[in-house]
């Protein structure tokens, strides 16, 4: 077999090749191609390798090179700790599933009705995405049989035990076959999940991609501020670098919204996201920072786990992590794909032990900076070039994303260069305007019709 996106090497079955190509692969990542050949053969593998190095595809190929979809059992199970991760996994395991036919992925996940799940599994999925306290739920009531499973897999297993899932996923996987094949990913290898997985696994093929390293590309840069200073510090710097697209770190989710409050005084589009959001709530959010309708996300680390934005400008680090592997996985969001990157980190002189810490993992001396917090309102505050307009309908009412664009180009009268990205959820859509033409879109997509027939439709 020969690709031209650089995977012939691998004994691929023909119906995974279209899903390479609508993923636009044109060569493997290092995970991809130290660990490929072993899931292929069907080994347990643990591998450390951070969010960005494509081990989605790795482990996504696997498990559905080994499905056969005549039988209608689970045969491949992914834990993932949070509802943002798990959704963007059954994405791209239903992009690189494009060629196989009559292939169910069931995406399963806490914070939302139990009710529509329940039913959805009146016919066994073959693949299950899922959050650890949900699957364990569902097995227990007997709705979710792990019985058939042929493949495990953990993604972002450090996480999950963070988030406290350890007894959950041990629960879990005694409930599935022992012959399975078990694939670990971790950002970080603390104590516990070196036991994880010596637990899980067989015989493992041991991975470490990039060993943890903050990528070349990314400039770092550290400002020494005092506590009731950070605010508008942060605005300064905002202000200075003017990314187009930048995630703010905090350590606690309570933080997030004061922050956005802060950025939101000086005339900055922020936006929160944090665990305890309404599972609407969140996905709005990342819709409207996905399609560049938002400057600005403040986020916690457990809610940015999974958060896939192209071209990230800069991360900000607005209280340094207490750990510094934190620390490389915050920043190596941005800087990806050999684009250059920037991470700004504001540090109180009680978190200079962190600073020493994350210089000591980097074996090189951090790069100490002044800033000059904001005074007064800020001036010439760069506004995000989109807009979001959501439509009270989706698949569920058999909309696509051509329909939308059929609406805008027609009746609305408006150009496809106006037009940003697409999002249809079950009953929602999202579409991303243009700024100076999103009053005009909303406007005449009111009066007019989707489809033959008329919606609700608000500016976000």
């Amino acid at each position: 077999m020969t690709t031209s996106n650089g995977f012939g090497i691998l004994p691929l079955i023909p119906a995974l090749l279209p899903g390479l190509d609508a993923l636009g692969y044109t060569a493997m990542t290092a995970i991809q191609s130290q660990a490929l050949p072993a899931i292929l053969e069907g080994r347990d593998v643990i591998a450390q390798a951070p969010t960005g190095s494509g081990k989605t595809a790795a482990f996504g190929l696997g498990l559905l090179q080994r499905l056969d979809t005549s039988a209608i059992r689970t045969q491949a199970l992914v834990l993932c700790p949070t509802r943002e991760l798990a959704d963007q996994v059954g994405k791209q395991l239903r992009l690189l599933a494009t060629g196989i036919a009559n292939l169910k992925i069931s995406v399963l996940c806490g914070g939302i009705p139990l009710g529509p799940q329940l039913a959805s599994l009146g016919h066994d999925p073959h693949v299950v995405v899922g959050t650890p306290g949900r699957i364990q739920e569902l097995a227990r009531k007997k709705a979710l049989h792990l019985g058939g499973v042929r493949t495990l897999v953990l993604d972002e297993a450090d996480r999950m035990l963070d988030m406290g899932f350890e007894e959950a996923i041990r629960d879990i996987v005694g409930r599935i076959p022992k012959d399975r094949q078990g694939l670990l990913f971790s950002a970080t290898f603390p104590d516990p999940i070196r036991a994880l997985a010596d637990a899980m696994l067989r015989d493992a093929l041991h991975l470490s991609i990039d060993g943890g390293a903050e990528p070349a590309s990314i400039e770092q840069r550290f400002f020494e501020v005092e506590p009731s200073r950070k605010a508008p510090a942060l605005a300064a710097l905002l202000l200075k670098y003017r990314p187009e697209s930048c995630v703010v770190f905090c350590n606690m989710r309570r933080d997030t919204e004061e922050v956005v409050g802060s950025l939101e005084h000086y005339g900055f589009s922020a936006l929160a996201l944090h665990g305890d959001m309404e599972q609407r709530d969140r996905d709005e959010v990342l819709v409207r920072f996905g399609n560049r309708s938002c400057t600005v996300l403040v986020a916690s680390d457990v809610a940015a786990r999974g958060l896939d934005v192209a071209d990230l400008g800069a991360v900000v680090n607005y209280e340094l992590p207490t750990d510094a592997d934190t620390y490389l996985h915050r920043i190596g969001r941005t800087g990806r794909a050999g684009r250059d990157g920037l991470a700004l980190s504001l540090c109180t002189p009680r978190e200079m032990p962190r600073a020493k810490a994350i210089e000591e993992r980097q074996g090189k001396s951090l790069r100490w900076e002044t800033v000059q917090p904001l005074l007064g309102k800020a001036a010439n505050v760069p506004q995000p070039a989109m807009a979001t307009l959501r439509i009270d309908a989706g698949r569920t009412d058999k909309l696509r994303p051509g329909d939308i664009v059929g609406a805008l180009t027609g009746d609305a009268g408006m150009g496809k260069d106006a037009i940003g990205k697409i999002d249809v959820y079950a009953t929602r859509s999202y579409v991303a305007i243009a700024r100076a033409q999103a009053g005009h879109a909303l406007e005449r997509l009111r009066a007019g019709k989707i489809k033959g027939r008329k919606f609700r439709v608000n500016r976000l």
